[in-house]
């Protein structure tokens, strides 16, 4: 009897020692972003096929990027183009893998056409990991140095002819909502074939001015308007200001009702993230930093500035922390807000056809 209760005792005081032992070894440390990247392959899929500018800047950015990111992967870039990156977008949020292997640049506008009604969507924005975005674009309204229009105020007197492509496109939902939202008098001459056609028609006199053309891109194309100043910049259409504009208004500031301003923020919201990069949701928070961070001193890495010198639009990164701030602002804007939003880019502006014109 005295052997058994001994053999028991020995039993529970081993026992006790075991799982004593147990409770003090130390858990299994968790990967880290460094041991997870490190000998891996990341894949950069772009939205478009090869040639174009966000195909041109995804590229530039796997090049370098790499470096950044602990374990310091290998990136490759690969193409899968489709419906103006809506197909990369949808297989992104529901086939890629969720561990930050992947990372997709897409259109611009993409994110935002949950909130119109657009075609096709298979994804919520909001749930994805926003890594960053490489530019914002600055739209503005211009005039010919000859044109009575001198300034914004002029726009709501005298007014400006100016000519755009079709009914679809910026150069006339911009108009639409000036002249709606704020008051202006701007008469668009449409059905040019392109943005340089326009350019062209605003040399020889036939238009006094561009409703909305890319501050960028104008200062590439045309770098002897912006240097001999043939043209007058009248208000910028965005949320911030080009470093260039410092003394060109925003419209948004002329902006009559707070609800006015909402329709505003709605449309130029998708211009703060001109060239947005994302990754699939449900990323581990510690490696969607790690790939943040990376994005952003790649931005500042020296010899990835001087690699995108050639492109078409400039670099003036935004995180993707703020890409978050940005979206859910958006998105948590008043039904009867967007709504309106699309009534006023859907109206009319004041239109006579381009000569020559179909």
């Amino acid at each position: 009897m005295a052997l058994r209760t001994s053999n028991v005792l020995f039993k529970l005081v081993c026992g006790s020692v075991i799982a004593g032992a147990a409770l003090m070894t130390p858990p299994a440390v968790a990967e880290t972003s460094e041991d997870f990247y490190k000998g891996k392959r990341l894949r950069m899929v772009i939205g478009y096929s090869a040639g174009g500018g966000y195909d041109a800047y995804a590229r530039i950015l796997a090049r370098f990027i790499g470096k950044h990111i602990p374990g310091q992967p290998s990136v490759v870039a690969q193409n899968m183009p489709g419906a103006g990156s809506l197909l990369a977008t949808n297989w992104l949020y529901n086939v890629a893998p969720r561990d930050g292997s992947v990372i997709a640049a897409i259109n611009r506008g993409i994110p935002f056409e949950p909130l119109v009604g657009g075609q096709g969507i298979q994804f919520d924005p909001l749930q994805f990991g926003w890594v960053g975005s490489l530019g914002k674009e600055v739209n503005v309204t211009i005039a010919w140095h000859t044109s009575k229009t001198k300034n914004a105020q002029d726009l709501f007197t005298l007014g400006l002819v100016v000519g755009g492509t079709g009914s679809g496109a910026d150069s006339a939902i911009y108009p639409a909502l000036m002249n709606n939202l704020l008051g202006a008098k701007i008469k668009l001459i449409a059905g040019y074939p392109g943005g340089n056609d326009v350019n062209l028609a605003l040399e020889r006199g036939e238009v006094e001015g561009r409703p909305s053309p890319s501050w960028s891109s104008l200062r590439v194309a045309r770098p002897d308007w912006v240097r001999d100043r043939k043209i007058i910049p009248i208000w910028q259409l965005s949320l911030s200001k080009h470093r260039d504009l410092a003394d060109v208004p925003l419209a948004i500031d002329f902006a009559k009702t707070p609800q006015d301003r909402q329709i505003m923020e709605f449309f130029f919201a998708r211009q703060e993230m001109s060239r947005p990069f994302l990754t699939a949701p449900d990323v581990a928070a510690e490696r969607l930093n790690a790939l943040r961070n990376a994005f952003m001193a790649t931005a500042r890495d020296p010899e990835f500035v001087e690699a995108t010198k050639d492109q078409d639009v400039e670099l003036d990164p935004i995180s993707g922390a703020e890409i978050d701030a940005l979206l859910k602002r958006v998105f948590a804007t008043p039904r009867e807000v967007i709504e309106r939003a699309t009534q006023l880019s859907q109206s009319h502006v004041p239109t006579q056809q381009a000569p020559g014109g179909k």
